[in-house]
């Protein structure tokens, strides 16, 4: 008996090759709107921006509430930053606001 050594991944079964490819990653449709960029972000924005304004509170305030550095503060108002419900509630707590303030 013979015994030869065969890799695994150059094994293959019913025409199925096992060996590793490269994936692209699929490109986003040109038409797709980003939410950053939408009016309801934009909306979000300018209430976060206003509630922060009511409290009298300075983004350096914010941020060191958040133990955050500034520029995040500044980068979230400028409408360069996303913002998810974990973060908002944040927001929401020190500016004192509900969160269906920022939603509706």
């Amino acid at each position: 008996m013979i015994n030869i050594y065969i890799p695994f991944w150059h094994i293959s079964f019913w025409n199925i090759s096992y060996r590793h490819k490269a994936v692209k990653p699929n490109k986003v449709g040109g038409d797709m709107d980003k939410t950053i960029y939408n009016e309801g972000h934009k909306t979000l924005v300018k209430k976060l921006i206003k509630a922060r304004k009511n409290c009298k509170l300075r983004q350096e305030d914010v941020a060191k509430l958040l133990g955050r550095t500034q520029s995040y503060v500044s980068k979230i108002e400028a409408g360069q930053r996303r913002i998810d419900i974990v973060q908002l509630k944040e927001f929401a707590k020190i500016y004192k606001k509900k969160l269906n303030f920022f939603i509706s």
